[in-house]
């Protein structure tokens, strides 16, 4: 089954700025579709916070929808208790970033929170998680060299989907021409020369599961991996002007192209194999 044939869902399951007549925090179970066709919310004191109790919702949702084939969750702390709660129902939970319909209702319910009179007046930031330090790339990873680049929407999908490439991530929604992106528009990149470690390099991105890449100005500057759910990588660091002007450039092409960016491996610059390929796309161009 195709990813575009299958029902997929965006669960959250988490402590709400909200409490129970005991003083007690609320949790609260949002379930949306991509398209948000529907949106589902309930509530859940802390004491019947659990798998069994989120069985129990999905059982009652399926009456009026059925059930999906797979949910996508971005919160690690709810990973577990939506796959043990998903498990007596053949639902496969995946753990990912790009959950964009829930984020933007989770957006649009943390406003509606302090109207509730069991509003707790506190902070409250929905889909902020919280990130480790960044850990440097495993040295016996790193390839030869790297450069910034840069290739045209209407060339990116074309130049790499037809290639014998190992490992290939081109999701569609992430598409130039689903993004809308102008034909013309510059997409950056990333290009990594792995020479002898390149598949093993691009074993371990796969296994770690890209994101977006990040240019973080400091003493010195460098390139941010995120990957996973939080996960955070130092890909490198530098120091030279060139470099840096190179990486505002790509910063600011990742912003004119709503966040979607490249990053290559490959054994060497000849242009005649590759180890893998990702189309990405950064927090820039998300709305949330």
């Amino acid at each position: 089954m195709s990813i575009a044939s299958m029902t997929i869902w965006e669960a959250d399951f988490y402590r709400r700025p909200l409490q129970d007549a005991s003083g007690h925090p609320l949790w609260e179970l949002i379930i949306c579709d991509s398209g948000k066709t529907f949106t589902t919310f309930a509530f859940c004191p802390q004491s019947e916070a659990n798998s069994a109790w989120i069985t129990t919702q999905l059982q009652r949702l399926a009456n009026a929808k059925g059930l999906p084939e797979q949910i996508y969750v971005f919160r690690p702390q709810a990973i577990s208790l939506l796959q043990v709660a998903c498990q007596p129902l053949g639902i496969k939970v995946e753990a990912t970033r790009r959950t964009p319909a829930l984020k933007q209702v989770l957006q649009d319910r943390s406003l509606h929170y302090p109207t509730l009179p069991n509003a707790v007046n506190q902070p409250y930031n929905p889909v902020e998680l919280e990130k480790p330090p960044p850990l440097p790339l495993p040295e016996n990873l790193w390839g030869d060299q790297w450069r910034f680049a840069a290739i045209a929407a209407s060339d990116l999908v074309p130049a790499f989907q037809t290639r014998p490439i190992p490992i290939l991530e081109i999701p569609n929604f992430l598409n130039p021409i689903q993004l809308g992106l102008p034909s013309t528009a510059s997409v950056p990149g990333i290009v990594i020369d792995g020479g002898r470690r390149s598949m093993p390099l691009a074993r371990w991105l796969q296994q770690v599961k890209p994101f977006a890449l990040t240019y973080f100005p400091g003493d010195p500057d460098g390139l941010i991996l995120e990957a996973g759910l939080v996960d955070r990588w130092v890909l490198t660091t530098f120091d030279d002007p060139d470099v840096i002007a190179a990486a505002i450039t790509f910063r600011e092409r990742q912003q004119t192209a709503k966040g979607l960016h490249f990053l290559l491996v490959q054994p060497d610059n000849s242009g005649m194999t590759y180890s893998g390929f990702w189309l990405l796309q950064s927090d820039l161009g998300l709305s949330v």
